[in-house]
């Protein structure tokens, strides 16, 4: 890609969007970011949305909410896909999650569009206990979660970041699917104690039946529809589907994925751990 040529970051104020937006824009790259909060208006459930978005785009980072298994997800990315390409935005980088056989269908239909397409099927992210929906359960001091006694490579979103910035904008990586996870495996127990150790807090990991999590997420007033993919994601994809390290990183950036006690380390020196009020 030329240097003044403009790259779309959807979700581009999200947790991955924003990490790649800084990227480019480090590099003095020029970003649209496109979000129902920031930046251009998109919205997946609104295509009037999309044609404004792709105007003068030749790259898109393509981030679906709240997630590529999720209902209808296979659908929209398919036609935004087809859209980006009649529009002239042919590079095409979808994240993607991993083990997730719905996912699959979005990656079938963004390749199906005839895009020079590049997927990053991500494992669990590691953030998600400071930036997302664990980070409450932590600051209480106990995390519970229908998750069994399985590994998973939890990866380091900045890791994502970079490797989709790099993919964006470097030729090569046309039709390949890269496996973005950390470099060894963990429980949750195991993350958790981790966290624990590196904020100096006693943390506690509970495992509860998948009817109880559901229940407690919809007393919160979570949507139905969250709730059933939340409890669809923990209860399905950590069945050991995904028990295994994926080089992504090592293949896009030549260099090992971040260990999540790395991860731990430099956001526990944030304090985001110990303050009541990050809740």
């Amino acid at each position: 890609m030329g240097a003044n040529e403009l790259t779309l970051v959807l979700g581009g104020t999200g947790k991955t969007g924003r990490r790649v937006v800084r990227l480019l824009t480090g590099r003095d790259l020029p970003v649209r970011i496109g979000s129902r909060s920031g930046g251009v208006p998109f919205a997946w459930e609104d295509p009037a949305t999309w044609e404004p978005a792709l105007e003068g785009v030749r790259a898109v980072y393509v981030s679906y909410y709240p997630d590529v298994a999720a209902p209808g997800a296979p659908e929209a990315i398919g036609a935004f896909a087809e859209l980006a390409v009649r529009s002239g935005a042919r590079r095409l980088v979808l994240l993607s999650g991993r083990g997730e056989e719905e996912a699959v269908a979005s990656e079938k239909a963004l390749a199906a569009s005839g895009a020079d397409w590049t997927v990053l099927r991500a494992a669990w992210f590691a953030q998600n206990f400071s930036e997302g929906y664990l980070l409450d359960p932590v600051l209480g001091g106990q995390v519970t979660l229908p998750a069994g006694n399985v590994g998973e490579p939890f990866v380091d979103i900045d890791d994502i970041a970079e490797v989709a910035a790099a993919v964006l904008t470097q030729d090569g990586h046309t039709g390949r699917v890269y496996e973005m996870t950390g470099p060894r495996l963990l429980t949750f127990t195991e993350a958790v104690a981790a966290i624990g150790a590196a904020a100096g807090r006693d943390l506690s990991f509970v495992r509860i039946p998948a009817d109880d999590f559901a229940a407690a997420l919809s007393a919160e007033g979570v949507p139905d529809d969250v709730t059933g993919l939340l409890t669809y994601l923990f209860t399905t994809i950590l069945d050991g589907r995904n028990s295994s390290v994926g080089d992504g990183v090592r293949q896009v950036l030549g260099r090992p994925a971040r260990d999540f006690s790395d991860y731990a380390r430099d956001t526990a020196a944030t304090g985001v751990w110990n303050r009541k009020d990050a809740r």
